[in-house]
């Protein structure tokens, strides 16, 4: 039994493909055409599915798409009515992508696929997609999920149970109480891309006080004990299909949005200060209510949606033990809902029987395309480039040896990750103990924010040794402190009123042993690596544990600001030499930057992607 799951035409499009309830591919489609968040259709994710699974189109029985557009037109066609006269814009935005595309999904699926009497077509709502996600590659038999994003049709967040084979969404929230559109409000007033910055804005919150918070709670929302909560619509536009905020939010703020790349002031570090810290209440009720309402019983709580990727919650739901295990799924935003959707069809519909595993059945989210070090070689050599070809043991000492002495390696090798963290896989790491490390990955590698942290990668079994963490946090989904005794004090409030608010400054200094993973407040996005989901990468940190005694290094996805992560050998080699990466390793193949033939990049991308 194949099925396909198709999500598109909104964000974050992407392709996943189940066979008899076995997770065999999934792929963003933004990797393949390069282009960040593509929402198009996932032409090319489709082809890879295809491929990895040695089929043709013929052979797909079920294609079911992650979002039900008839409800979802049901939301625009009342949005409009409620909006009344002010109703041009949102008409405006979404009028032909909503007539010409969403409603005839069915139609463009049929055009790139061709006609198949035999093949079943599904539409699955937004949430179940999510839900599906999460419950389904779970390693629990029974589990209370929790989704939480903007908007899928009308459902903002749900909860349900999953038990077995079965669904089943208990609780909603509906549109426009968002704590999705509620967060992405707030990283639009302060300067960055929704959808794309949220990651920045939480981030931030470190660097600031949440001075803001009581206004927030009693100007923009209505809390409830169970976590629900109405917006105070009058301080924002999403509604009318223009900015999320409006000037009335501007106002009770001081004054109008930060301008993106502008200098990052006090307000916006103690706005996302207040907004965290808002949020994450929320969060904490809403988990504490689907415990005590539907959790007698069900020690196990799973999570999907884009809200679900604010690893910084995620680490205070842990630390609140009101349920003992919790799983997220690491592909929580709209892309995973392609998986979602094709499990759940493989488990509602086509009535496969779940088989639980041990850890679970994401199989480490290494679910992309590979090359072999065949494929490497054919490339490089007919490129003219120059590499070193090893054998696994001494590749793995070669690496080590190279993070050791604080070169910045790209490390492409496996399956591509699918999700937005990089694994291990499509990864740029580097020495966790340099105190220079975070400054010059931000500047002269990913060419992004100064204060932005990094993640770290440790072995699984040494975790407890360098954060507050006991047990396993393989998708990076987790943030947790680093060790009390690792620490130095830095005392961040007074080193702002000191260097003028200049982030860069508090950056450079020393905070623990481990420096370069390690967050103002102590905090890291931490990723456990076991041996039996990565071995290669799980090698890499045993031989520098072997050099150094250190078995932690920094992991940041391999690829500049504005791009999405790296897919193919070209992709890797254009990436390692227009960044200052020393270091480049493909599969079984080392490059070194001072050994490659001169580069010549094009003014445009030179304008694009150079900060000051």
């Amino acid at each position: 039994m194949n099925v396909l799951g198709i999500s598109a035409l909104y964000h974050d499009s992407a392709a996943s493909l189940v066979v008899d309830g076995e997770i065999i591919a999934a792929a963003q489609e933004e990797r393949f055409t390069r282009v960040k968040h593509d929402m198009r259709m996932p032409v090319n994710a489709i082809q890879y599915c295809l491929a990895e699974a040695n089929i043709t189109a013929k052979d797909i029985d079920i294609i079911v798409f992650y979002d039900n557009p008839l409800y979802t037109l049901d939301r625009y066609v009342k949005n409009i009515i409620t909006a009344g006269k002010d109703s041009k814009d949102v008409i405006e935005r979404s009028f032909q992508s909503m007539f010409s595309n969403k409603i005839w999904v069915h139609k463009i699926v049929e055009k790139i696929l061709g006609e198949n009497p035999d093949r079943k077509f599904f539409v699955c709502e937004h949430h179940i997609s999510h839900a599906a996600s999460a419950f389904y590659p779970s390693p629990f038999e029974k589990a209370i999920v929790l989704t939480l994003d903007g908007v899928g049709e009308w459902a903002t967040t749900t909860i349900g149970i999953g038990d077995g084979n079965s669904l089943e969404i208990k609780e909603e929230m509906h549109y426009p109480h968002s704590l999705g559109l509620l967060y992405s409000a707030f990283t639009y007033f302060c300067g960055f891309k929704v959808n794309s910055g949220d990651y920045k804005f939480m981030g931030l919150a470190p660097y600031g006080e949440p001075v803001y918070e009581d206004m927030i709670r009693k100007e923009l929302l209505d809390i409830k004990e169970d976590g629900s909560f109405s917006l105070n619509l009058d301080y924002f536009d999403f509604q009318y299909g223009r900015a999320m905020i409006n000037q009335k939010f501007s106002e009770l703020f001081g004054g109008p949005r930060r301008e993106p790349e502008t200098e990052i002031t006090k307000r916006e570090m103690d706005i996302a200060a207040s907004a965290q810290k808002v949020v994450e209440d929320i969060i904490i009720r809403m988990v504490r209510h689907a415990k005590e309402t539907y959790g007698m019983g069900i020690d196990n709580l799973v999570m999907a949606g884009g809200v679900a990727l604010n690893c910084v919650a995620n680490g205070k739901i842990k630390n609140s033990n009101i349920f003992e295990n919790i799983w997220i799924q690491p592909a929580a935003g709209d892309a995973g809902g392609s998986l979602g959707a094709a499990l759940y069809a493989t488990y509602q519909y086509a009535g496969i029987e779940r088989k639980i595993e041990q850890s679970d059945s994401q199989k480490g989210s290494y679910l992309g395309p590979r090359y072999s070090t065949e494929q490497v070689e054919e490339y490089l050599k007919q490129q003219g480039y120059v590499y070193h070809k090893f054998d696994q043991e001494i590749l793995y000492q070669k690496i080590a040896k190279e993070l050791e002495k604080e070169k910045v390696i790209g490390l492409f090798q496996g399956r591509m990750e699918f999700g937005p963290r990089a694994l291990g896989n499509r990864s740029i790491i580097a020495d966790a103990r340099s105190e220079q490390m975070q400054v010059k990955l931000n500047k002269k590698i990913k060419y992004r924010e100064s204060f932005r942290p990094f993640a770290p990668s440790v072995l699984e079994e040494d975790v407890a040794e360098y954060f507050e963490l006991k047990d396993g946090s393989p998708y990076m989904l987790l943030v947790e402190n680093v060790r009390e005794e690792r620490r130095e004090t830095v005392a961040v409030q007074d080193d702002l009123k000191k260097y003028n608010n200049n982030m860069l400054e508090i950056v450079k200094k020393k905070r623990s042993d481990i420096p370069a993973v390690t967050h103002v407040d102590y905090s890291a996005r931490i990723q456990t690596v076991n041996k039996k989901t990565n071995p290669f990468y799980y090698e890499v940190l045993s031989e520098f544990k072997k050099r150094t005694g250190y078995s932690v290094i920094v992991n940041t996805s391999f690829n500049v600001r504005g791009e999405p992560i790296v897919c193919t050998i070209q992709n890797a080699y254009e990436c390692f030499m227009r960044t200052e990466m020393d270091v480049l390793v493909l599969e079984k193949c080392i490059l070194y930057k001072e050994e490659q033939p001169e580069w010549h990049e094009t003014e445009e991308w030179k304008k694009l992607y150079t900060l000051d």
